[in-house]
């Protein structure tokens, strides 16, 4: 077991310490603010949809094969959302907090984190199941969650502006166009997708870095406020993960994508989940503390699930 740590820990570690850079880079007053927004805006528009299509077009994907991995996942999302409910009514959150909780608890850093650890951690195979994942985790995003963050506030919601979001988010089009791609079987050695692969790999570091930024930029305030934020970053990491790896064991997934699936749910809290917060006037601080504190914590828990599903 502590082998298996050891190797996991240094397989990841490369990742967290270009998060570090970016920390010290930010502290150093070299990197701003506008650095990870443009960043961000470089993953969301380029890198990661010239990822997601690169890794889809190249899959042979079967819906009958990886039923049991969409399944899964799509399961294992709706409960957390749905979670935050009796969560909130449990611990008397405020309205907004509520609404936080059914990203947070939900939605980790599977797309800048979560794919990078499992590429480094289980190699190129592992890139098409944990694309699929990312894929069903933003739709889940940006259909059920939205509708049920307006739910749990005044009780409405606008499918019109739910439906433009889905249409016009460039990831989920890479998903759409990748496995379009990959029915046609279009060729994937020439110079086109070349180039989209050059960009893929490009784009792992650069968020990392802008995930660095960020953490750096965020105020440390009273130590007691930071409190439920770890208790919340243990629930996240180590609780949810652990009950779905029970029940994962019970299914029939083959083991890469059983591992992508446990290694996924114990992600950090995500940037989009704490953009999406501050999009809709939720409770900011909570999602980017969470952010913060999930961050850290996963440098030593990550290779602990690596270990276990070894």
């Amino acid at each position: 077991m502590i082998s298996s740590f050891l190797v996991a820990f240094k397989t990841i570690l490369p990742l967290f310490l270009i998060i570090l850079a970016g920390v010290v880079l930010f502290k150093l007053k070299t990197a701003t603010m506008e650095w990870a927004d443009v960043l961000n805006k470089y993953a969301l528009k380029i890198g990661f949809p010239a990822l997601i299509f690169s890794a889809l077009v190249k899959m042979e994907f079967s819906f009958t094969e990886h039923a049991t991995l969409i399944y899964a996942n799509s399961i294992y999302l709706i409960l957390c959302m749905l979670l935050a409910f009796p969560v909130g009514a449990f611990f008397k959150t405020s309205t907004k907090t509520r609404q936080s909780l059914i990203l947070l608890l939900a939605f980790g850093n599977i797309t800048y984190l979560g794919i990078p650890v499992i590429v480094s951690t289980l190699g190129d195979i592992a890139t098409g199941p944990a694309v699929l994942i990312a894929a069903m985790n933003l739709f889940w995003m940006f259909s059920l969650s939205l509708i049920l963050i307006e739910v749990a506030g005044d009780g409405k919601f606008e499918f019109k502006t739910i439906l433009t979001k889905l249409v016009t988010n460039p990831l989920l089009i890479a998903v759409f166009l990748g496995l379009i791609g990959s029915a046609l079987k279009i060729p994937t050695q020439n110079s086109f997708m070349k180039s989209l692969d050059l960009i893929a790999q490009s784009v792992t570091a650069l968020v990392l870095l802008s995930l660095g930024i960020f953490m750096g930029s965020q105020k440390l305030g009273h130590l007691k406020e930071w409190v439920p934020v770890f208790g919340l970053s243990l629930a996240i990491l180590v609780v949810l993960p652990a009950i779905f790896f029970f029940f994962l064991r019970f299914t029939r997934m083959d083991s890469v994508s059983f591992r992508c699936s446990v290694f996924d749910a114990a992600m950090p809290s995500g940037l989009t989940a704490y953009a999406l917060s501050h999009q809709y006037g939720l409770n900011t601080k909570l999602a980017g503390r969470l952010v913060v504190i999930s961050t850290f914590l996963s440098l030593l828990i990550l290779p602990v699930w690596i270990a276990l599903t070894a």
